[in-house]
């Protein structure tokens, strides 16, 4: 039986959540971009989630586009009162499937009200404005143009809560002067922590931080340490890398991603992981090793 209490919860917004969520992107077709080749399959991960106790899915409209964001619906509407779907402005995808960044007025506008109009919400919970300055990660430059859009869209009562997404320490800071900032989603793995300092930083002020490619993403990890203490724990290296992020800090709520049930439940079984200590010095290496 998963337990996925196991692992605690955090705040996000003004709701306690689980720190296991599920990442809604996989469900798209391939490159997150159309619909999935067995649509029922994708609404039963949906539906064995929640049922598996997950109080907090990740989302955007820009996934398919409009993909993932009807599937959810088609799932799971009406919504349970304690689910906390949370998704994503600030991109668009172009006809060949690229990603293309929509930074004005009325483009976030726009992909607030599609985000309503396809989860079948009056209101979103929280709505992370993805920052696309540079297509190789987070990017120095200023926020304050998009983030005034979306603080306009929250005072309107159409998002609840406001969070960031790939963004720099300092883009937090300028967002946080501006904003009340409920969560933080950058890349963050065992292999890739540039984001240390900044996790800490927002545990201390009670501030979520929602780390996405457990396991590198497109280009999964390949570690010969990652696989030797899975081998070692009887477990999957997503599984290991998934309890090394719930050990590492208090405020890191995961969203491990798939279209298949039986790795959803792989995936939340990552919640009865016990790393020994040895493990983790091991895993804390792999960083090191990657720079």
């Amino acid at each position: 039986m998963i337990r996925i209490d196991t692992a605690g919860t955090f705040r996000l917004g003004d709701r306690s959540v689980k720190r296991l969520g599920y990442g809604a992107m996989q469900l798209a077709g391939p490159g997150v971009f159309g619909p999935p080749k067995d649509p029922a399959a994708a609404v039963a991960v949906l539906r064995e989630a929640v049922a598996s106790g997950v109080d907090h899915i990740d989302t955007s409209d820009f996934y398919g586009p409009h993909v993932t964001n009807r599937l959810i619906r088609e799932a799971l509407h009406p919504y349970p009162d304690d689910l906390t779907i949370v998704t994503k402005i600030g991109a668009r995808r172009g006809h060949d499937a690229s990603w293309l960044p929509a930074f004005s007025a009325q483009a976030l506008t726009d992909a607030v009200h599609d985000n309503l109009r396809n989860l079948g919400l009056d209101v979103l919970d929280v709505v992370n404005l993805r920052i696309m300055l540079s297509v190789h990660g987070p990017a120095e430059g200023s926020i304050e143009a998009p983030l005034t859009v979306l603080a306009d869209l929250q005072r309107q009562g159409l998002v609840r809560h406001i969070g960031l997404s790939n963004v720099t320490a300092t883009q937090v800071a300028q967002a946080r002067g501006m904003v009340e900032v409920a969560c933080v989603q950058n890349m963050y793995n065992i292999a890739h922590r540039d984001d240390d300092a900044l996790i800490d930083a927002l545990a201390a002020d009670g501030i979520a931080y929602v780390p996405f490619f457990p396991l590198g993403g497109f280009t999964p990890l390949q570690s010969s340490a990652l696989s030797a203490v899975a081998d070692a724990l009887g477990a999957t290296p997503m599984q290991v890398a998934l309890a090394w992020l719930l050990r590492r800090a208090p405020n890191l709520l995961l969203i491990p991603g798939t279209s298949s049930v039986a790795h959803l439940r792989e995936n939340l079984a990552a919640a009865d992981l016990v790393l020994p200590d040895d493990a983790v010095a091991t895993l804390d290496g792999i960083a090191a090793g990657a720079a």
